[in-house]
This record gives C-alpha cells, sequence and structure tokens, in this order.
C-alpha cells in the first residue's frame, strides 16, 4: 500500500516543480484532488533541501557542527514560513484576494519546496568553495568569503522563489498579479532573524 503512495507522491512533486502554476491551478478549478501524502512530500522536499544544505554551512567545522547546522537550517527555514503562513492568507483576504486557504497554502508550499529544490542544486557550489577557499585564503579571511559564499547562494534562491510565487499566484488570481510577493520579504526577515540567532552565519571559529 505504501508504494503506490509513494510513486504517486514523486509524481505530483515533480509536476509541482516542473509546472507549478498548472499543478496549483488544478487543485484550484477542481480537477484534481491531492492526497495528504502530496501534501507531506512537498513539505520534505523542502526539508531535504534545508537539511542538507545547512550540512554545507557546517562542513568546516567537523561532524558535530555539521548536524547542528542541518537540525538548525531546516528548524529556521521552517519556523519563518509556519510564523509568515497565516499573515499570507488573513492580509491577502483584508487586500481583496478571494483565494481559499488551501490554494494559499497549497501556492506558498510549492514555492518552499521549489526553494528547497534549488538549495540542493545550490550544494556543489557551496561545497567547492568551502573545501577550495581554506587552502588560498588567510584564515582571518575565511569566515567573511564563507559567510559571502551562503549569502550569495540565499540570495540566488529568494530570487528563483520570487519568481515561482509571483507566475503561481498570477495564474491562480490575474487580476490581482504578483501583489502578494510581499510574503517572501517577511519570510526573508524572520528567517534572517532566525538564522542569526542559531549561529548559522557565524564562522569565526574557522580562523582559528
Amino acid at each position: 500500500m505504501f508504494r503506490p503512495q509513494f510513486q504517486s507522491s514523486v509524481a505530483h512533486v515533480s509536476q509541482a516543480l516542473r509546472e507549478p502554476e498548472e499543478f496549483a491551478l488544478r487543485w484550484q478549478r477542481g480537477e484534481a484532488s491531492y492526497r495528504w501524502w502530496v501534501w507531506l512530500a512537498l513539505i520534505l522536499t523542502a526539508m531535504l533541501g534545508t537539511t542538507t544544505y545547512g550540512m554545507i554551512m557546517g562542513l568546516l567545522g567537523g561532524p558535530r557542527l555539521v548536524l547542528v547546522s542541518a537540525l538548525s537550517c531546516t528548524t529556521a527555514a521552517g519556523l519563518a514560513w509556519g510564523v509568515a503562513l497565516p499573515a499570507l492568507y488573513i492580509l491577502n483576504s483584508l487586500a481583496g484576494s478571494r483565494l481559499p486557504a488551501s490554494s494559499t497554502f497549497l501556492a506558498a508550499l510549492v514555492t518552499v519546496s521549489w526553494g528547497g529544490l534549488a538549495m540542493i542544486a545550490s550544494i556543489p557550489v557551496s561545497w567547492f568553495f568551502s573545501v577550495s577557499l581554506p587552502g588560498l585564503v588567510s584564515s582571518s579571511s575565511l569566515p567573511w568569503l564563507i559567510r559571502i559564499v551562503h549569502l550569495t547562494v540565499f540570495a540566488g534562491v529568494g530570487i528563483a522563489m520570487i519568481d515561482v510565487f509571483g507566475r503561481v499566484m498570477s495564474a491562480l488570481e490575474p487580476e490581482r498579479g504578483a501583489k502578494p510577493l510581499w510574503w517572501l520579504f517577511v519570510v526573508a526577515a524572520i528567517g534572517t532573524e532566525l538564522f542569526y540567532a542559531f549561529g548559522l552565519f557565524q564562522f569565526a571559529s574557522l580562523a582559528q
């Protein structure tokens, strides 16, 4: 019984990542009814991306920091998304949106899942600089350069998520366009604070 559910989840996640607008529109129009395991698979895709990228962020600190960074990255990203999600639906409705809560949630979930995939795709770049920079630069410059690498990756992932979320929301409500994009800036602001609180960008120990 688990195998058909798994295959269905993989197929739906693949469609959501390849055709996010169509995936959300099918739900909105009632043409598709995604079961709970499809929603779970999208969440796990986002978690996979944050967890694996978090491991790269702790790569130079040893096995313990790899594990701590993986858990911290996923926790921070999940909290940022979860805290900002109710505001998306409430403020979007107050601004004139007629989207039901389920469609709003799905649009956000597809976006963060896409962001998770983008983070996975960025791992080779971050890994390359993480293992090559220590032998090329002084120890005093290393923390800042590592920080710049990760911030650049997060900026690129953020731009990709803005594009996906804007396209999905524009498809669901063409008359409103991409106005709800403000939500991603709220997520980014909360996420930045949590990343700082969890010490994910503290690389001073690498210089020692």
